[in-house]
Parts: C-alpha cells; sequence; structure tokens
C-alpha cells in the first residue's frame, strides 16, 4: 500500500474511494510499471529495445549513468530487464537509498538543495570515460527523472557547491518556474543543457526519461543533461533581473553569467548527435490510471488536463468556480495534473503546493450543493516537505475546522497549511518517498 496513514485518512466510502484511485495512478508511474511497458532487451541478438526503436549492442559495453528521485528504482529495474551482467558498470545519483543493483552503483543525494555527495557522483560518472576507455562502439543508458537538476550537481569552474546552491535557494524562493530556475542551473553546470551528452560524444546516448515537467518539455527535465539547450546565457541572466536577485546571489554566480553573456563562455550545445531521448513516463499516465480505477468503482471521471501551472491559489479557486458553475457537468471525478507554484510571504509558513491547494480548495468548495472530496498529492510523496505528500480534505474537514474555531483563512494567508492540516486532523497525505516523479495530481470526487 502505497498510502501509509490509510486508516487514519479513509473514514467514509467517499474518501477511501480517492484513495484507491490515486493510489491506481501512482503504481501506474512507480518505474518497474514503466519500465517494463517501455524497455526489452534480446539476449540474443543483444539489442535494447525502447518503445519502438531498437539499438544493437552486439559489440558494445553498457554503461549506465544519470539522476533524479526515481534513478534507483530505474536502475534496479533495467538490471531486472536486460540482466545485471549485460551491464559494464554505472553510477546513478538518487534521493533515496537502499536499493538493490548488482552492477549499477546508487548514490544517495540531497535534494531539493544540491549536496556535496550529488557532486561526488557525478564526477564518478565522469570519470567513467576516461577510466574504461568508453568509446563510439559502446552505449550509455542515462537514467533520468524529476529532482535530476538537485541530484546531479557539477558546477562550473570558478562557482563553488555553496554559491550554486545558495542561487538555487533564492530562486525556489522567490517563486520562480522551474523552466526559469533550469535555465540559470543549465547555465552554471558543467553538465546540464547538453554538456553530459557532449562530454560523451561520440559514443551514443540513450536517455530513458520520466518526466516531471509540464509538456515533457527534454530541455527541463532533470535540466536536459542529454539534450540540446535552447536556453542562453542572456535569459539565465534575465531570470535574476526579473526577480531582483542580481544583488543577492554570490558574485561568483553573477560574474560568470555575465561573462557569458559577453560570449566570454562557451554556450550550451545547441544539438547533439549522439544522443536519443526517450519520454518512458508522465504525468498523463497516472492520469490514465487514475480515470480507468475511477471507472472500475463506479465513477464518470474527466481528465481536464496533465499541464495545469501557474500559482497555486488562482488554479485553486479557477477549478472550484468551474465546478460550482457547472462546466464539468455530468461527471463526478475530476482529475488534473502538472505543477503550480505558490508566490510565498516572507513569513511563510510549513507546508507545500499541494497543502496549500488542498487547503484553498477546501475554502473555494464550501458552496457546493452536495457531498465533495479534493485530494491533491505529489507523486513522490515530498510535498516540500519530505514526509508528507499533500492532503485530502471534505465537506467534514471544513466541519470540523468551524466547530473548533481554527481560522482556516489566516493559515492560508500566511502559507502555513501544514500546521492548519495537523490541526484539523485527516488531512495530511504520508506514503513516504515513492521512487518515482510525475510532478503532481488532483481529484476531485462529487457525491449527492
Amino acid at each position: 500500500m502505497i498510502i501509509k496513514n490509510w486508516d487514519e485518512l479513509a473514514t467514509t466510502k467517499l474518501r477511501r474511494q480517492p484513495l484507491k484511485i490515486i493510489e491506481a495512478g501512482i503504481e501506474r508511474v512507480l518505474p518497474r510499471a514503466i519500465m517494463k511497458s517501455a524497455v526489452s532487451y534480446d539476449a540474443v541478438s543483444k539489442s535494447l529495445k525502447v518503445k519502438d526503436t531498437t539499438y544493437s549492442t552486439a559489440k558494445s559495453r553498457i554503461f549506465v549513468i544519470g539522476g533524479g528521485k526515481a534513478s534507483g528504482l530505474m536502475a534496479e529495474a533495467l538490471e531486472d530487464t536486460i540482466d545485471a551482467k549485460n551491464i559494464f558498470t554505472g553510477i546513478v545519483n538518487c534521493k533515496g537509498g537502499g536499493y538493490r543493483t548488482k552492477r549499477i552503483k546508487v548514490i544517495k543525494a540531497g535534494h531539493p538543495l544540491p549536496d556535496k555527495r550529488g557532486f561526488n557522483g557525478v564526477k564518478q560518472m565522469l570519470a567513467l570515460k576516461e577510466k574504461h576507455s568508453i568509446n563510439e562502439n559502446d552505449l550509455v543508458v542515462c537514467l533520468l527523472s524529476g529532482g535530476g537538476s538537485a541530484l546531479m550537481p557539477c558546477p562550473v569552474d570558478g562557482v563553488s557547491l555553496e554559491d550554486k546552491q545558495r542561487t538555487t535557494e533564492l530562486l525556489l524562493e522567490c517563486g520562480a518556474e522551474i523552466h526559469e530556475i533550469n535555465a540559470v542551473r543549465k547555465h552554471l553546470s558543467r553538465i546540464k543543457g547538453g554538456r553530459l551528452g557532449e562530454f560523451y560524444s561520440p559514443v551514443r546516448v540513450v536517455s530513458l526519461i520520466i518526466s516531471d515537467v509540464i509538456g515533457d518539455d527534454l530541455d527541463v527535465i532533470a535540466s536536459g543533461p542529454t539534450c540540446p539547450d535552447f536556453s542562453t546565457f542572456q535569459e539565465a541572466y534575465a531570470v535574476l533581473e526579473k526577480y531582483d536577485l542580481a544583488a543577492s546571489v554570490p558574485e561568483s554566480v553573477l560574474s560568470y553569467l555575465k561573462r557569458g553573456c559577453r560570449g566570454e563562455v562557451a554556450e550550451t550545445p545547441k544539438s547533439l548527435t549522439n544522443c536519443h531521448n526517450h519520454i518512458i513516463g508522465n504525468n498523463r499516465l497516472a492520469l490514465k490510471a487514475m480515470a480507468k480505477k475511477a471507472e472500475e468503482l463506479g465513477f464518470t471521471p474527466l481528465i481536464v488536463t496533465a499541464e495545469q501551472k501557474g500559482d497555486t491559489a488562482e488554479a485553486a479557486y479557477m477549478r472550484a468556480r468551474e465546478i460550482l458553475e457547472g462546466k464539468y457537468q455530468g461527471y463526478d471525478a475530476i482529475m488534473i495534473g502538472g505543477e503550480t507554484t505558490p508566490k510565498l510571504s516572507e513569513n511563510a509558513g510549513k507546508g507545500g503546493r499541494n497543502q496549500h491547494y488542498a487547503a484553498i480548495s477546501m475554502m473555494a468548495m464550501k458552496s457546493y450543493q452536495g457531498y465533495w472530496v479534493v485530494a491533491s498529492v505529489g507523486t513522490d510523496g515530498s510535498d516540500y516537505l519530505p514526509d508528507v505528500a499533500g492532503a485530502i480534505v471534505d465537506n467534514n474537514a471544513l466541519l470540523r475546522a468551524t466547530s473548533r474555531g481554527i481560522d482556516v483563512k489566516a493559515y492560508i494567508d500566511r502559507f502555513d497549511s501544514n500546521t492548519l492540516f495537523k490541526k484539523i486532523g485527516e488531512a495530511l497525505i504520508i506514503t513516504g518517498n515513492t521512487g518515482t516523479n510525475v510532478s503532481d495530481v488532483i481529484l476531485y470526487l462529487l457525491g449527492q
């Protein structure tokens, strides 16, 4: 069971059902399920098949590199799929630990802020090329998933890991979108923005990617280490100006980006003929599994979008308004995927975007004529706080808050949804590290 506190949350039938639906979605995008459906290996012809593309490995050694929240389980699944004995060696960085691999070393690294463990892991990945004389006859399989940007730090010369950590922290705090954060990180990295693929050229690099990015933009997932980068130094510097960070980021970062803007530092690669990138799992895959489970439970499901973004509060109010105005009439299981961005105040409390979304929904849905449940969950099991995946709310949650004299709006205004739900009870969803990451899933179940 993925949801660890199921018994605490499943207090009514209409609360048990969304938990089942959410679990079905996360189970479908667990790395083992994704890899099983997308990757196969023919031991006779010694060929690796990824979806509809086949790569001959008859004269190749197979090396494995990569990083992300799902990379540990991806590594396990890859060894099972092609047999560990057919892998020469490998190194991946992951958020969790305890993975059972034989040939691929899984290094536990820091997330959301990069750390020295991740840096050392990347250095070991790069060292493989010279150590084993990897050449164009070989094949490098790169396992990438959400979280790879932080888990695979390798700052450029002149910028320390601490300076890059501080810059990442400032970008997260100011509410910058993931595309903007990655534009900066790519231009401060030796491997992001296609530079990892460039480093291994002319060796074939086949990337297996689980996407946590809206629109599955290859250059954004894990900051696109094996994908051509179309952002520029000028755009990266513009992000700092947009959020008034030019005076706050470390001087080494500002100086390096300025040098890039002046053309004194080589741009990230704009083409990579040796790299082949495959999206093998994404948010829509989870939503489809949720819709199938909802049908099995007797609901009429609708997937609204897998690309919800923007301000968290605005998105939650908009969806509630659409439901109240009857936009989705005829459907009683409404599913949404994506990743919103809360605009945090200086004195923000505890909680992530999913808890914030659920708290706002609790207020926004109060005039709905009938019973309702809203669940908002990060598929990786971490809604900014590492021990909380998200939250589930319904009519009764709001009634409990009101009866106890809890000022829900005050908690929302100071972005303290985690404390709010601890006071209300029966709301926080605990999964632990799921080992995958395809952004967030949101579910509305509507009763009479």
